[in-house]
C-alpha cells in the first residue's frame, strides 16, 4: 500500500485522479470533518480493508461546511464507495441525501455515506455501536437496563437516547445542562415508552436538570450511567458526576475515550462499580460503517488492533 497524505482537501477531491494517482490501492472511502487531522479512521479502516483483501484505502477529507454538499456530489463523480461524516456534518448532510434509514431520521444525522448507483444513502452508527459497545464492555443488553445520559441535549447524547429508546430499554433519564432540550427530546421519545409495563416506583422516562440533587433523585433506579458530554478530556475539567452518588452495583459508560481513563472512571472503580471508556463505541461505529458499505461482517479484531496501535 502506498502512503496516503494526512490529509486532502476539498480542491483535491475535484480533481482526484491527479490528486490521489500515486495511491495504489486507489482512496475510495473517506471521513470528512472540519477540523479533521485527529480522526482515528484510516487507522482502523484501512486495516480492515487490506485483512479482507479489498482493493480500496480510506483517506481524511478536509471539508468545510459551506463545501459539503458540492463534496458529497463529487463522491458520485469519483467512483467512490462512501464516505464517513463527523463534526460539523453530521446533522446538515441529512438534506443532501437521497435516502436516509430510519435510525438516521430518528437521531436527525448521518455518519455514514454509501454510494450506490449514483446516491447518496445516509445511514447513522452512533446509536448502533453505542448497544454493541455495551453488550461488549457489560455483557448485557440495552433492553434490560435503566439508564442515565448525562449530556442528553444533541450529538452524541442524542443519538444513543434514540438508540436505547428503540431497543426499548427499561428505564431512560435525560439530564443536560439545558433542562428544556432534554425535555424536548423525551417529548420526542415517549411513544417508545406507551407500550404496557409492570409499573415500577418511577417513571420510566425523565427530563432532569444536571445539579446534584436531580442527579441523587435518580440514583437508586438507574443501572448504566452514560457521560455523552465532553467532560473529562481535560484535566481541568469538573466533574461529570460526584463520587459520593455512583453505586456499585452500576455500569459506567464514558464517551470520552482520551485520556482512557478519565477521571469519571477512576471515581466508578474507587466506588466498586464496573466502568469503560468510548473506545469500544468508536470501534464498533466503524464497524458498522464497514457493514453499510460492503453488506459483510467486519473484520473486527483486525479494526480493534489498528485502533489500538493508534494510540500506543
Amino acid at each position: 500500500m502506498s502512503t496516503a497524505k494526512d490529509l486532502y482537501s476539498f480542491d483535491d477531491l475535484c480533481k482526484w485522479s491527479p490528486s490521489t494517482s500515486q495511491l495504489q490501492p486507489p482512496a475510495r472511502l473517506s471521513v470528512f470533518g472540519d477540523p479533521v487531522a485527529h480522526s482515528r479512521s484510516p487507522q482502523m479502516h484501512n486495516p480492515a480493508l487490506l485483512d479482507v483483501g479489498i482493493d480500496a484505502q480510506y483517506v481524511r477529507l478536509h471539508i468545510h461546511p459551506e463545501e459539503l454538499q458540492p463534496a458529497l456530489q463529487q463522491l458520485k463523480e469519483q467512483n467512490f464507495i462512501g464516505t464517513n461524516l463527523t463534526i460539523p456534518h453530521k446533522a446538515a448532510a441529512i438534506e443532501f441525501m437521497d435516502d436516509i434509514d430510519e435510525t438516521a431520521r430518528r437521531i436527525g444525522a448521518v455518519n455514514t455515506v454509501l454510494v450506490e448507483d449514483q446516491k447518496l444513502i445516509g445511514f447513522n452508527s452512533d446509536g448502533p455501536g453505542f448497544s454493541r459497545a455495551i453488550r461488549e464492555e457489560f455483557s448485557v443488553d440495552l433492553r434490560d437496563l435503566r439508564i442515565l445520559i448525562i449530556g442528553a441535549g444533541g450529538g452524541a447524547g442524542r443519538a444513543v437516547a434514540v438508540q436505547a429508546s428503540m431497543d426499548h430499554c427499561e428505564r431512560l433519564v435525560l439530564a443536560n445542562r439545558t433542562t428544556q432540550k432534554a425535555e424536548s427530546l423525551a417529548a420526542e421519545l415517549a411513544p417508545f415508552f406507551k407500550e404496557d409495563r409492570i409499573a415500577g416506583p418511577m417513571e420510566r422516562l425523565e427530563a432532569i436538570s444536571m445539579d446534584e440533587a436531580a442527579l441523587a433523585a435518580q440514583m437508586d433506579n438507574i443501572d448504566l450511567i452514560v457521560n455523552a458530554t465532553s467532560l473529562g478530556m481535560k484535566r481541568s475539567d469538573p466533574e461529570v458526576l460526584s463520587s459520593h452518588l455512583i453505586q456499585p452495583h452500576q455500569f459506567i459508560y464514558d464517551m470520552v475515550y482520551s485520556p482512557s481513563r478519565t477521571h469519571l472512571i477512576s471515581q466508578a472503580e474507587n466506588a466498586g462499580a464496573r466502568a469503560a471508556n468510548g473506545l469500544s463505541m468508536l470501534l464498533h461505529q466503524g464497524a458498522i460503517s464497514f457493514e453499510y458499505w460492503f453488506n459483510r461482517e467486519a473484520p473486527l479484531e483486525a479494526m480493534r488492533k489498528g485502533l489500538k496501535e493508534s494510540f500506543d
